[in-house]
């Protein structure tokens, strides 16, 4: 059976059969993470559903290159550094390894390639030089900014003119640039930046915008043109736009990618995620409550990758009933040797239509169910394979309650005998949420375990 993969193009708006420039040699870009802060359940949707993407290519190709940058130049981090009162250093350094910590947890592939912005500083320069010459770009008070008139399809990645992607957007307000729309290739830096976050250029000393970065790494790893990038619906307009625009402006003849691809948005318990409501959440503060991280892997794989995806109480205990069926039956075939098994086509082949990861889970359900019947080799050994392809069989973690839990379990005896009882009853959600039951004998002593 002939397996073509689909997905679905931002660039055309519909699903596309997808056709490598190189079938020898697939290539994807994906925007990665500005290391300022610990990754949100957001950034971590986003890592995981190209993740899947990325060992779906590797079964169908043989040789797939995956790249996915790291910004560590940028004013969230200045920003952020400050308020801490560290070094630039110290804080890139530090997220940056939670960063692969978090997204190893949730049983990720590592890319192949994890450039920094850092590092490409002089090929950032050299783009943005190129594109002056061109007449792309010009230079105004120690700002570089790119002439957005100047590339006639602006906009076809959004599908709309340039006035209307234009409504509600906020534009930064300068009075050096000639259009308001033009977007800002190279800044000054600020007397109060720190040292490491300024760079010599022909025009300041000062550091790039951020569409300039991807647009640099993503050609010199990947060369000019190239098969996919990806990343999340938020980056569409106006990171990716730009990024479209600045990149076929500097290499002409170039299409730059040739399918985009986006996953959407993650809310919590319905609700938009974010600080003020409180329900801004990290996957380190639920792995140090003792979420699983495959638990988090199965909730942010559950949903269509293009579809909005809700975290929530249900979803949650959802994960925890699937992956503890999953981990009864991996404990007893954990010496079944599965090299020359294949996936199966009822698993496999509707992740090749726009990677519709319910009708395989739907499958594996069926699977576990025929398991538990009757375990035959044949059966153990194809679920054994898929656990393996998802990343299910990796990090198999010993549940224990956190001291974390514990903590809190505590809390909410010193709460309620202050007569705190909204506090209370906020760290006892706080523990349910997390997957424990709590309980109290007589003697006041503390029980909490695992639902």
């Amino acid at each position: 059976m002939v397996k073509d993969l689909q997905l679905h193009n931002s660039l055309s708006g519909k699903k596309e059969k997808f056709e490598p420039l190189d079938a020898k040699h697939v290539k994807m870009y994906v925007c990665g993470p500005t290391v300022y802060s610990n990754p949100h359940l957001g950034n971590a949707r986003s890592t995981v559903v190209y993740d899947l993407l990325y060992r779906v290519l590797k079964d169908l190709y043989p040789k797939v290159t995956y790249v996915r940058n790291v910004t560590d130049v940028d004013d969230k981090i200045n920003a952020a550094a400050i308020e801490r009162k560290i070094s630039i250093q110290e804080l890139t350094k530090e997220v940056l390894e939670e960063f692969h910590s978090d997204m190893a947890a949730i049983c990720n592939i590592e890319p192949d390639v994890e450039p920094h912005a850092l590092e490409n500083i002089a090929d950032i320069i050299k783009m943005i030089e190129g594109l002056i010459e061109k007449g792309h770009a010009y230079e105004a008070d120690g700002h570089v900014y790119f002439s957005v008139k100047s590339f006639k399809d602006y906009g076809k990645l959004s599908g709309r003119d340039l006035e209307d992607l234009l409504k509600g957007v906020r534009i930064e307000v300068a009075q050096a640039k000639k259009d308001p729309e033009d977007f800002v290739l190279w800044k000054p830096a600020k007397d109060t930046d720190d040292t490491s976050s300024k760079f010599e250029s022909p025009w300041s000393v000062g550091r790039p915008g951020w569409h300039i970065e991807c647009s640099v790494m993503s050609t010199k790893y990947l060369g000019e043109n190239f098969d996919i990038h990806g990343g999340g619906a938020d980056l569409k307009f106006p990171h990716h736009e730009n990024e479209i625009a600045q990149s076929i402006c500097a290499h002409p003849g170039s299409h730059y990618a040739k399918y985009w691809v986006h996953n959407g948005f993650l809310t919590v318990n319905g609700e938009k995620m974010s600080k003020s409501l409180g329900n801004f959440i990290t996957v380190r503060e639920l792995l140090r409550e003792g979420v699983m991280g495959r638990c988090l892997r199965f909730i942010l794989l559950s949903t269509h990758y293009r579809k909005p995806l809700d975290y929530n109480f249900k979803a949650l205990e959802d994960a925890r009933k699937t992956i503890a069926r999953y981990d009864a039956i991996l404990d007893e075939i954990e010496d079944l040797d599965v090299t020359d098994t294949e996936l199966s086509d009822e698993f496999f082949l509707p992740l090749l239509d726009d990677l519709n990861i319910s009708k395989s889970f739907a499958y594996l359900h069926d699977l576990t169910k025929e398991i538990n019947s009757q375990k035959s080799e044949e059966k153990l050994k194809e679920f054994k394979k898929i656990m393996s392809f998802l990343g299910f069989a990796d990090n198999r973690e010993k549940e224990e309650v956190p001291i974390e839990i514990l903590t809190m379990a505590k809390d909410i005896q010193t709460a309620r005998a202050s007569k705190e009882y909204d506090k209370a009853d906020l760290l006892r959600d706080k523990i349910t949420m997390a997957g424990y039951a709590i309980s109290y004998s007589k003697t006041g002593e503390i029980e909490v375990k695992k639902k």
